[in-house]
């Protein structure tokens, strides 16, 4: 009886199992401590930080999407004769990536829908990381410390476009056929490598055994992963280094204001991804994409009509159709100006937006943390800089469809092709003139707010006849947020001559630096903010209505 009693007494003054587990882990994980310090972090709350979010979510529904397809996809080139459930394509020879995919479409229980709930978060994906970066740009979230996330963010919509690409590409159907066969175009004009390269991909002669089951480890393995571990990395040094704030009352470099990760955040944070899910869900189930039955397998010898790539790939596509079709012959050899000049643009176009904050803080020389944002009118030349990288690429958009814009509203596709030619030089330098003006406009506007106050509607008429409109002086919140940016003043060269008269050796790297500079903070640049002096004298009733 004792001794029940004694075993008994034990137990009950033991932890619970689950409690006992924990106390395991945390001694050695540091579980505990770890959350402790970091489930209480607190992130703002605007809706702009959402689009970060949505293409979060949609790479996880990808990776979900794409488990499910791995398991009845069969990436081989062999070919077969169909005699699936699908009756127009049957005792149709294809390949055993096509049938699978007709297989998948037909036969799978909700197969079709996975497929296209799949394309379809590509697409939003690639979207969403495109939107989130131009936030990012125009709002300045990339200076220091945030370059190297900055980085890794653009590394991951590179390697997305080249996942979706080798994604599409597996089905091997007469549209994405007819997009490989592109590209095996594009490493031929590579001089003195290109041949050797296609050989190496390919595996032999296009089209070949091989490109189907390699296109398939890389997007199932060799980009997922890598992507993974770039995700991995950008978030835990978004975490690390707190996030960016949008100006306003209480919100400076040393703090930030919002909501804890746990639990308001994070509840949040699960209920807009089932939102996110369900959205690409509905478009998935009643919005059709890539129907590979109306396609019909790839053969070399056909090209699919309206063959189009998918949009973040079209940029790609419309600098090789707009280019003339040069070509120089010398030594036995053939150089395709034609195609080696787009690809050569492409990827430069591609890096001048990943290095522009590095240039942007040489030209500042700023080394200090930057945690609150920049208004995009505040900033007219980085605005200017970023509406123009747009227009490029969405002009090129136009031209990788100058068969679509011809055929649909009726005009000449060679007049379409002039006007793409023309639109991407002149485009983008008049698109960063009318947002340098449009932003010193709009700064204008804030500058006279501040002193005057905002239009109420209220008109009256004053002793002597005079009708004036009465302004409403603003908050001392509002004030702030429009008179709370910096702005710095242009670098100078200094005297060309020193004290002693001799004159100063100065560097192009100076000078460059130097007009720059200028060109950024100059006095044709930025509307100077009102003076303290100058508010003080309009609210005391000199002039002020």
């Amino acid at each position: 009886m004792s001794n029940e009693t004694s075993a008994t007494t034990t137990r009950r003054g033991q932890a619970p199992r689950g409690e006992r587990i924990a106390d395991w882990a945390d001694g050695r994980l540091g579980i505990y401590s770890l959350a402790k310090s970091n489930m209480r972090k607190i992130f703002p709350d605007h809706w702009s930080f959402m689009l970060g979010e949505v293409a979060l979510y949609s790479f996880i529904i990808i990776i979900l999407t794409g488990v499910y397809l791995t398991l009845f996809f069969h990436p081989s080139m062999a070919e077969v004769t169909y005699h699936g459930s699908y009756v127009p394509m049957q005792g149709i020879r294809m390949t055993q990536a096509f049938e699978s995919t007709l297989d998948i479409s037909f036969d799978v229980r909700g197969g079709l829908l996975i497929r296209q709930i799949h394309h379809w978060a590509a697409l939003v994906f690639l979207a969403a990381m495109m939107v989130h970066m131009m936030r990012v740009f125009f709002t300045g979230a990339f200076r220091k410390p945030r370059e190297v996330n900055w980085l890794f963010g653009f590394l991951l919509l590179v390697l997305g476009m080249f996942t979706g690409f080798t994604g599409y590409s597996l089905p091997d159907d007469l549209l994405s056929g007819t997009g490989v066969r592109f590209i095996e175009g594009v490493i031929l004009a590579m001089p003195l490598v290109g041949s050797y390269l296609q050989m190496f991909i390919f595996g032999g002669e296009f089209p070949g055994h091989d490109i189907i089951p390699r296109f398939f480890t890389v997007h199932v393995l060799l980009l997922p992963g890598i992507m993974l571990g770039l995700l991995v990395a950008h978030l835990i040094l978004v975490f690390y280094h707190k996030h960016t704030q949008f100006p306003g009352a209480g919100k400076t470099n040393t703090n930030v204001v919002g909501m804890p990760l746990l639990p308001v955040y994070m509840a949040k944070a699960g209920g807009f991804f089932f939102l996110v899910f369900g959205v690409i869900s509905v478009i998935a189930a009643v919005a059709s994409i890539n129907p590979v039955w109306a396609i019909g397998p790839y053969r070399p010898d056909q090209v699919s009509t309206g063959a189009q790539p998918d949009w973040y790939m079209g940029f790609a596509e419309g600098l090789v159709r707009v280019m003339p079709g040069w070509e120089w012959n010398f030594w036995g050899h053939t150089i395709n100006f034609g195609v080696l000049i787009p690809i050569l643009l492409f990827p430069l176009v591609l890096v001048a937006i990943a290095v522009y904050p590095f240039v942007e803080s040489w030209v500042r020389g700023d080394k200090r943390e930057h945690h609150i944002l920049d208004r995009p009118r505040n900033v007219p030349t980085r605005t200017g800089f970023g509406v123009a990288w747009l227009i490029a690429y969405f002009v090129m958009l136009i031209g990788g469809g100058n068969d679509l814009w011809a055929t649909h509203f009726h005009l000449s596709i060679n007049s379409i092709t002039w006007f793409v030619r023309i639109a991407f030089f002149v485009g983008p330098v008049l698109g960063f003139i009318a947002t340098k003006r449009i932003c010193l406009g709009l700064q204008r506007r804030d500058k006279d707010k501040v002193l005057h106050g905002r239009e109420s509607g209220i008109i009256k008429r004053l002793p002597h006849g005079e009708f004036i409109e009465v302004h409403e002086p603003l908050d001392q919140e509002q004030l702030h947020f429009l008179t709370q940016h910096e702005q710095p003043e242009p670098l100078e060269l200094g005297p060309e001559v020193d004290e002693n008269g001799v004159r100063r050796k100065i560097k192009r790297s100076q000078k460059l630096r130097a007009k720059l500079s200028k060109s950024y903070y100059g006095e044709d640049n930025v509307i100077p903010k009102p003076t303290v002096e100058e508010y003080r004298e309009i609210t005391s009733g000199h002039g002020h209505h």
